[in-house]
């Protein structure tokens, strides 16, 4: 039947409110399955070699976080097509100074969009102290920078919590930085056995995060202005896998578990 759902993971409040659960999951579901999506944007991930320039471009150093990785340009050993994903490959290697490099890879400057829906199916990589993300961000605005541009994270995990995937959002008003962030968190008993898909429907009157078609988190716009909502403006998408960091290593690196992957089977973007 259709409205039989699964049993929805319980979610684990970071900041959470009254906000920040799914009051209507069926409701939620049917506006995520709904028949009148119109694909917008999409990457298979279908043609071997390097990611698609047109769609994917790269950033480069060491970027954020106090992170332990470089991020290189292009460089087939930390992202390349292959076997139908983007793989994206942390190493334990010396590089420009880091112990580690990797990819993040964005589509800033190629492609962005305001409201819609997000799909990308992904297998995460396992061990401590990697930090894969899905998540999306505002175009730079004039005098406008992070948290007050806004950041949507479709999926974090930290390997120190193999068995919990984080999903979460950032404005002026709600970021880490102060406390004050709003998410969730799920239990996943071995997430990177599987590849699994995290979605988003983004509408002027809320974001809806979803985990294998299934709705987790809800951060609805309360009228208060761009310093709660900034989401009315174009975000671009960002998918990279981080070494160590801030949160990411808080209990330090595994270094047995290198050369790691983050397979990304694909990345597809929908509106009406």
């Amino acid at each position: 039947m259709a409205d039989a759902l699964p049993p929805v993971p319980t979610p684990t409040g970071l900041g959470a409110s009254a906000s920040a659960g799914i009051s209507d999951p069926i409701a939620a579901r049917n506006r995520y399955s709904a028949a009148d999506w119109r694909l917008l944007w999409a990457d298979e991930f279908d043609v071997p070699g390097r990611p698609d320039p047109a769609r994917w471009g790269y950033e480069s150093g060491l970027v954020r976080n106090k992170e332990a990785q470089f991020y290189t340009v292009d460089r087939a050993e930390n992202s390349c097509v292959r076997d139908g994903s983007l793989v994206i490959t942390a190493i334990r290697e010396p590089w420009e100074g880091a112990a580690y490099t990797s990819a993040s890879l964005t589509s800033r400057d190629r492609f962005a969009f305001t409201y819609g829906k997000v799909e990308i199916r992904a297998r995460l990589p396992d061990g401590r102290g990697l930090w894969p993300a899905l998540w999306t961000l505002g175009q730079r605005q004039e005098g406008v920078r992070w948290p007050a541009i806004g950041e949507i994270d479709l999926m974090e995990y930290v390997g120190m919590h193999p068995d919990q995937v984080h999903f979460t959002v950032h404005t002026a008003a709600f970021n880490h930085v102060i406390g004050t962030q709003r998410g969730t968190r799920i239990t996943v008993p071995r997430p990177w056995e599987a590849f699994h898909t995290y979605g988003l429907v983004w509408t002027p009157q809320a974001l809806e995060w979803f985990f294998d078609g299934q709705p987790v988190f809800s951060f609805a716009n309360d009228g208060a202005g761009s310093e709660h909502w900034p989401f009315d403006r174009p975000q671009y998408l960002i998918m990279n896998l981080a070494v160590g960091g801030a949160w990411g290593g808080q209990q330090g690196i595994d270094d047995s578990v290198f050369p790691a992957e983050f397979r990304v089977d694909y990345v597809r973007v929908w509106q009406k």
